[in-house]
């Protein structure tokens, strides 16, 4: 596939500058790039490689501009207030040019129950399940070996990778894109203890997720207990995150690799949680709140900011004993330089 200058920007915007009939088969790094190359310049540390790349475009912030028009090797340049943004947008359009679109229909393998309600638009793949009262939206896209449950609710454009399985009852917005292996609506992790063993609290809620929403490979969204678990609109989810049952994630809150979140937990929005981080159970973040990778929050956030924190493990009284006084490190350091102040 390719694509001209000309296309890029009447798509795109930008101010342009270089012939707008170069055509471009590739989008890549500064490094390596060719003539035939799509390049960018959004993070400070690689500006040095912007002399030397061969890239036929880049496209850059209007401080970079006249260094991207005079560089050695010449070739195009579009100048944006954000490279990066511009950058998404950009592998936005070359996948829909390039990716095939699926076919509108249902594979004759695949299992739709009569009282099901697939959209004429969506596509339903091979080998895959959508149960009683299950609802498929407009152009909605259901992968080979997935399975919809009953009642369950797939918006419109949202597309399921194959072998991902949407429990009963479950509901996905518009535009939702799930990557395989996800399991939306398994049951929460609820027992009560009882002469020694575990009995079963049974998962009565179900998920509801926004609109715009995406949830990376193996992730799982366990179902509430009684209300829903909910994850608002435009979340992000990496791979192989657990979100355990009722917990509430605010809206354009986006979370790395490993991370898990327990039970009842509250996340506002805007928050970012970073790769293997954990969340105890009926905490609450408010909007606004970043946490670093592998930080374990033990208790609520109430102020926007950003948190940190990693602390070998320990024998738990020891442990307890040793983060109290860690807390008040700081207090204990100024009394120190008060006392040796006065011994001078």
């Amino acid at each position: 596939m390719e694509v001209t200058l000309a296309d890029i920007v009447a798509r795109l915007g930008g101010e342009v500058s270089g012939d707008t009939a170069m055509r471009f088969n590739r989008i890549g790094p500064l490094a390596g790039a060719t003539a035939s190359t799509v390049s960018f310049l959004s993070n400070p540390r690689y500006r040095a490689q912007l002399a030397d790349t061969r890239a036929g475009c880049v496209i850059v912030a209007p401080s970079e501009a006249d260094e991207a028009r005079g560089r050695p090797g010449g070739g195009a340049v579009i100048v944006t207030p954000d490279p990066y943004l511009y950058f998404a947008r950009l592998t936005q359009m070359w996948a829909a040019l390039s990716r095939p679109r699926d076919a509108a229909g249902v594979h004759p393998t695949a299992v739709v129950d009569a009282a099901a309600q697939v959209h004429p638009t969506a596509t339903v793949g091979a080998l895959a399940v959508v149960a009683a009262g299950a609802v498929v939206g407009e152009g909605a896209v259901i992968g080979a070996q997935s399975h919809i449950g009953r009642d369950a609710r797939i918006g419109a454009h949202t597309r399921l990778a194959p072998r991902v399985v949407v429990g009963d009852g479950c509901s996905l917005g518009e535009r939702c894109i799930v990557h395989s292996g996800v399991v939306i609506g398994a049951d929460g992790f609820g027992f009560a203890p009882t002469e020694g063993r575990w009995e079963k609290i049974e998962q009565l809620g179900a998920v509801r997720i926004g609109n715009d929403v995406e949830i990376g490979a193996n992730t799982c969204i366990d179902r509430g207990a009684l209300d829903d678990t909910v994850l608002e609109d435009g979340v992000k989810l990496d791979n192989l995150i657990q979100i355990g049952h009722n917990v509430h994630i605010g809206r354009h809150t986006a979370m790395a690799g490993c991370v898990g979140v327990a039970g009842s937990a509250r996340i506002g929005a805007h928050c970012t949680i970073g790769g293997a981080a954990n969340i105890l159970g009926h905490l609450q973040l408010v909007d606004g709140v970043h946490v670093s990778v592998a930080t374990v929050v033990t208790r609520s956030i109430l102020k926007p900011g950003h948190y940190s924190g990693v602390f070998p493990f320990d024998d738990n009284a020891a442990w307890e004993k040793n983060a109290a006084t860690l807390r008040h490190l700081h207090q204990l350091r100024d009394r120190v330089r008060a006392l040796e102040k006065k011994l001078v």
